[in-house]
């Protein structure tokens, strides 16, 4: 089974649209959220929606810290995602919101946890930056493959018997084959905000029999979705960094 991990789609439209098109022509069949559906972008409505439309047809969809801040506090957010969020609340009804609060922190199926942040503490939001913090998330879970997001850059951790950590940036569109020998972590790129100075829309896809995982680079209209951001008044750095993808 062909499976997309996304995640951190942050109420972009475009970029979403755009990454479930390209997810179902490569031929995907099943669907993973990694949360973040609102915040910084314009479309908080419609992001959800569409997630929870897919959730209901069989698509795992977890919460991340922005959702979570929408019925909860902005206090350890930064200015512009807390100005975001407090316009997301006013944009979102309270069936949009209830199923936001239904959201699982993380979700395992079989040797693979899905999950937003870490492994360790998963609501406590804390950012796998680096191979200590990987380490750590791997050594928190017995599954073999983590996968999450929060971080905005794509990275991949290979934790294998006797040897230190590894850290790879990952190539898009080149399959990464996850040996069975020790275990990995995975951080997919951001759908709607990514941060590794590519601005193009970024999502991952799993090859379960295979047993590889392929990041994948896919353009949008950044033009539509830096207006729409304008448009409703919402910061004007959030528009301008969706071009310098950083």
């Amino acid at each position: 089974m062909l499976i997309a991990l996304l995640t951190d789609i942050h109420a972009n439209r475009g970029a979403l649209d755009s990454c479930l098109a390209d997810a179902r022509r490569r031929g995907a069949e099943r669907y993973v959220f990694l949360g973040d559906y609102v915040g910084y972008g314009a479309d908080p409505s419609y992001v959800v929606d569409t997630v929870a439309r897919m959730a209901a047809e069989g698509a795992v969809a977890l919460l991340g810290n922005h959702d979570e801040a929408v019925f909860g506090s902005t206090e350890r957010m930064n200015p512009l995602a807390a100005a975001a969020l407090a316009w997301t609340r006013g944009q979102l009804e309270d069936a949009q919101i209830a199923f936001l609060r239904e959201r699982p922190f993380m979700v395992e199926e079989g040797d693979h946890l899905f999950v937003h942040a870490n492994a360790y503490a998963p609501d406590g939001w804390g950012y796998v930056t680096d191979r200590l913090e990987a380490a750590r998330s791997i050594a928190a879970t017995s599954c073999r493959v983590t996968f999450c997001g929060h971080v905005h850059v794509p990275a991949i951790f290979h934790l294998a018997p006797g040897r230190p950590i590894s850290h790879l940036i990952p190539v898009d569109d080149a399959p990464i084959a996850l040996s069975p020998e020790g275990r990995w972590l995975a951080v997919v790129g951001a759908v709607g905000q990514p941060r590794d100075d590519d601005s193009r829309a970024c999502y991952a896809l799993l090859d379960d029999p295979r047993n590889t995982l392929t990041y994948v680079r896919v353009s949008y209209d950044i033009d539509t979705a830096a207006t729409k951001i304008l448009r409703a008044g919402l910061p004007a750095p959030l528009a301008a960094r969706l071009y310098r993808g950083h």
